[in-house]
């Protein structure tokens, strides 16, 4: 894969982690609502960035913002750099790993098909044996 290839990529696979994010955030969103009450947009923020009950949100939170960071600055985007970037996304995905991420994650996989929808369009975008076998 060119680099070019690769940007190109990893462009399309940023698009649908957006919106496989926004549909576990809204899932979440929910849920606090039923608990708390309703909350404004600016609060939501604030709520993702700091509350406990969105905190299992931030490793995908945070590897969506490794992606924009490279994708903003293509002239320094690599081969290893993109390839390393779809072997986080699947590792943190697809790794069957134990951590508060997955297990929230393979639980939401379990409870909403919208989540398994949005799953599935990210799955479609990594490139196959994205885990280096």
């Amino acid at each position: 894969m060119t680099v070019d290839d690769g940007v190109k990529k990893l462009r399309d696979l940023n698009v649908r982690m957006i919106r496989l994010h926004k549909v576990l955030l809204d899932r979440q969103h929910e849920a606090y609502v039923r608990d708390y009450g309703p909350v404004m947009p600016a609060q939501l923020l604030q709520l993702l960035l700091t509350s406990e009950q969105f905190a299992w949100l931030r490793p995908l939170s945070g590897l969506m913002a490794r992606i924009d960071e490279a994708l903003d600055d293509d002239s320094e985007t690599s081969r290893t750099t993109v390839e390393g970037l779809f072997r986080e996304v699947h590792g943190l995905l697809r790794s069957g790993r134990a951590g508060v991420f997955e297990t929230r994650y393979r639980d939401a996989l379990q409870e909403s098909p919208d989540v398994v929808i949005a799953h599935a369009d990210v799955v479609r975008a990594l490139p196959p044996r994205v885990d280096g076998t």
